[in-house]
């Protein structure tokens, strides 16, 4: 399992997929912005020009996307990843979404026989880059199994919070601490 699709090569995405780069997995790119195709090929990844090129030999498709209406629609509208992932194809998205819409997007990838993990992740532009971020993984213990090895090349902390949606819950948590703890 080391052919990824990743799309979402924004801030936090491309230095993840940089990481996986770097950890000899082959990584293929997609971002609806051509700058940040080019960025992503200039240091040395393998951008793509549409999901469905980035998704034709992928074994893992990694999402990282800006909120819950983008990643809806890159998984569920026609063409999408559910109509173009391979067979037994594992999916993480680490966008911080809402849980209806993680659970909404798991529930159909299931019925389809696809694996589907909500991992979002705590840690920030400099984690990225660094490979330290912290993911609160939702999904099924089997898919999150075939997961780990990966999320660990992207970061120092991957935690298995239950079903699907519960990686969404957890990092709203996570949030809620830390907006409390400035407050405070």
């Amino acid at each position: 399992m080391s052919d990824i699709a990743f799309i979402g090569l924004g801030n936090m995405g491309a230095p993840m997929a940089g990481n996986l780069r770097k950890a000899g997995l082959v990584v293929r790119g997609y971002d609806l912005s051509a700058g940040a195709r080019a960025a992503f090929a200039e240091a040395g990844g393998e951008p793509v020009d549409s999901v469905a090129a980035a998704l034709q030999a992928s074994d893992v498709v990694i999402t990282m996307l800006p909120a819950g209406p983008q990643v809806h629609a890159a998984y569920l509208d026609a063409g999408g990843i559910l109509d173009r992932a391979k067979p037994q194809a594992l999916l993480i998205d680490c966008s911080t979404i809402d849980i209806g819409t993680a659970r909404q997007v798991a529930a159909r990838a299931e019925s389809r026989g696809l694996a589907m993990l909500d991992a979002p992740v705590s840690g920030g532009t400099a984690g990225a880059a660094a490979a330290t971020l912290s993911f609160m993984v939702g999904g099924s213990d089997a898919a999150f199994a075939r997961a780990r090895p990966i999320l660990e090349k992207m970061g120092k902390a991957v935690i298995h919070c239950g079903g699907p949606g519960n990686g969404q819950a957890a990092k709203i948590c996570n949030n809620m601490i830390l907006g409390v703890t400035m407050a405070v």
